[in-house]
């Protein structure tokens, strides 16, 4: 079977190819499998994974300003009887989801602290 006319003659047309074929496939490899990734990407994870230790922190200090509170053993039952996706929710107007120093509950801590409430007892 004979080479097509492209791969028979040593140029530099052929060594071009090559590099461009090569720093293609290298992309591809790097950005698929190799971690790569672009600016924003990298930024947009990096918020994320910020968003999440903040939850990660604040929301056990969430669940011991609820056991805490002055009528915590009502307050469970009235947790326990909210649906589930309503108890953030409930945590936010209790206000056991709000930091010192914002007059606004977070909704994220408020869901997380909800959850491990309800994992409780």
């Amino acid at each position: 079977m004979p080479l097509p006319s492209i791969l028979q003659d040593h140029s530099f047309k052929r060594l071009v190819q090559g590099a461009a074929v090569g720093a293609v496939v290298t992309m591809i490899i790097g950005f698929n499998w190799g971690g790569w990734s672009i600016e924003s990407t990298a930024a947009k994870r990096a918020d994320e994974a910020s968003k999440s230790a903040v939850v990660a922190v604040l929301a056990p200090i969430c669940v011991d300003k609820f056991q805490h509170s002055s009528d915590a053993v009502n307050n469970f039952v009235e947790l326990k009887k909210v649906s589930a996706y309503m108890q953030g929710s409930f945590v936010e107007k209790g206000g056991w989801a709000t930091t010192p120093g914002s007059d606004k509950a977070n909704s994220a801590v408020a869901q997380a602290c909800a959850t491990m409430l309800g994992n409780l007892k």
